[in-house]
């Protein structure tokens, strides 16, 4: 009877205190709803309502229908800057996708001094978005920069990179893959140190070759690390803001100006903040549009594999 009355006391005991965690549980999910609503949630809801409006922030918001709709669709800065983010997306992505896969390849490989290998890589990615601007302004200067000076030695005419409105969109997609390969490849190589060994060794008994190992096992093995790493970095890419506001400021003649540069010069350069919101809408429902996009493609992709 003791026995039973202790077993009893201490499953009420236990119950209480479960219920007590419960209790602040609850407070720190309302704490933290409490800050999505009022710093994420909020500013959407307010945001999609001011894509309807007419505000110039120093006078009261006016509605104003569709009228901001049909501005855009006559806005032909609007489909310029698509058109150069689009092509920037178009060729980071593939770029970067690409490059982050092969250099996590050769950071897998056993070599000595790996691990600063990797840390060389991965600087770029955790480097001040600014310092990088100055440095990769330096290299391309036209007169006197580093990279003109060494094409010069060999005899090769100087390109004027970020002067140039041909090179200067090419130019900015080399420096976005240059910083953005290491985070990537870091990715890829958990995804590849994940693959057992065994697969390789059977292959190679087989006589497959480096090659096709790599095409036969590592590739489709690693989809779902390729699909992280194109979705990510599409989306950033069509965020791109820093890079050429800081290097070309959009020049020349508009060739590098993005949609979050016409945005922003929307909105604290014109003060139209509502034609700003409908510009930042836009850019949600593209971002949303690709990434449903490849997550139905690599979906269908995985259900082909399994039959």
């Amino acid at each position: 009877m003791a026995t039973r009355l202790r077993v009893a006391g201490h499953a009420k005991r236990t119950g209480g205190l479960r219920r007590s965690e419960w209790k602040w549980a609850y407070l720190f999910i309302a704490l933290n709803l409490a800050g999505f609503l009022t710093f994420s949630l909020g500013p959407i809801l307010t945001s999609l309502t001011m894509a309807f409006m007419n505000w110039s922030i120093l006078k009261p918001p006016e509605f104003a229908g569709l009228a901001n709709i049909a501005r855009l669709l006559d806005d032909d800065q609007f489909f310029l800057t698509l058109g150069n983010t689009a092509f920037f997306v178009a060729g980071s992505v593939a770029l970067v996708t690409v490059f982050a896969f092969l250099v996590a390849v050769l950071l897998n490989q056993p070599i000595r001094g790996r691990t600063i290998f990797r840390t060389v890589f991965f600087l770029p990615s955790v480097t001040l978005i600014v310092s990088v601007a100055m440095i990769w302004q330096w290299l391309l200067n036209p007169q006197g920069g580093v990279l003109n000076y060494l094409l010069q030695q060999i005899g090769v005419a100087q390109p004027q990179w970020l002067a140039d409105r041909k090179l200067a969109m090419p130019t900015l997609i080399m420096i976005s893959v240059w910083q953005n390969v290491g985070y990537y490849a870091i990715i890829y190589l958990a995804g590849l140190q994940g693959i057992p060994r065994e697969y390789y060794e059977a292959a190679e008994i087989d006589g497959a070759s480096s090659l096709q190992r790599m095409l036969r096992i590592t590739v489709p093995l690693i989809a779902q690390t390729t699909f992280f790493v194109v979705v990510t970095s599409l989306i950033s890419s069509w965020q791109v803001f820093e890079l050429p506001y800081l290097l070309t400021g959009g020049g020349p003649a508009n060739a590098t100006r993005t949609l979050m540069m016409y945005t922003y010069s929307q909105a604290f350069g014109s003060f139209r903040m509502g034609y700003a919101s409908l510009i930042s809408w836009v850019m949600f429902l593209l971002i949303f549009l690709v990434t449903i996009t490849q997550w139905m493609l690599a979906r269908r992709r995985e259900h082909t594999v399994e039959m």
